[in-house]
């Protein structure tokens, strides 16, 4: 969608590459997370602010999804378990409520079946 996003953008040569795609039962959006070494921060970690990122973009291409644009006005992230390197990880996104120019999303990144990091926000 954005070119030079670090995590969507096919141009950022550094960036994480994430393709959105819409979520089957048409809730939101969803994408697989590669969780390469070089996005780590503790030794077999992922760095938290690479998982904040993808959380939060996860949620901004809801919005698209839903021919909807904002912008990040908060944003809340819950660690419930270190996301490993090395592994695939998947991430997905859902519009809770709209009012006005006001959305609040929700974002959930799960690894081996188990929910490692939820977020919300408010754009």
């Amino acid at each position: 969608m954005h070119a030079h996003c670090v995590v969507c953008g096919a141009d950022h040569p550094g960036g994480l590459g994430l393709r959105f795609e819409p979520a089957p039962d048409g809730s939101g959006v969803r994408a697989v997370v590669p969780c390469e070494a070089r996005f780590q921060g503790y030794d077999g970690l992922l760095h938290g602010g690479v998982v904040s990122a993808v959380l939060d973009g996860a949620m901004a291409h809801c919005l698209f999804h839903l021919g909807r644009v904002g912008h990040t006005g908060s944003l809340e992230v819950r660690f419930r378990r270190p996301v490993l390197v090395g592994r695939r990880a998947d991430v997905r996104a859902r519009l809770e409520l709209s009012r006005g120019r006001v959305h609040l999303l929700r974002a959930e990144l799960e690894q081996d079946g188990e929910i490692k990091v939820r977020a919300s926000a408010k754009f």
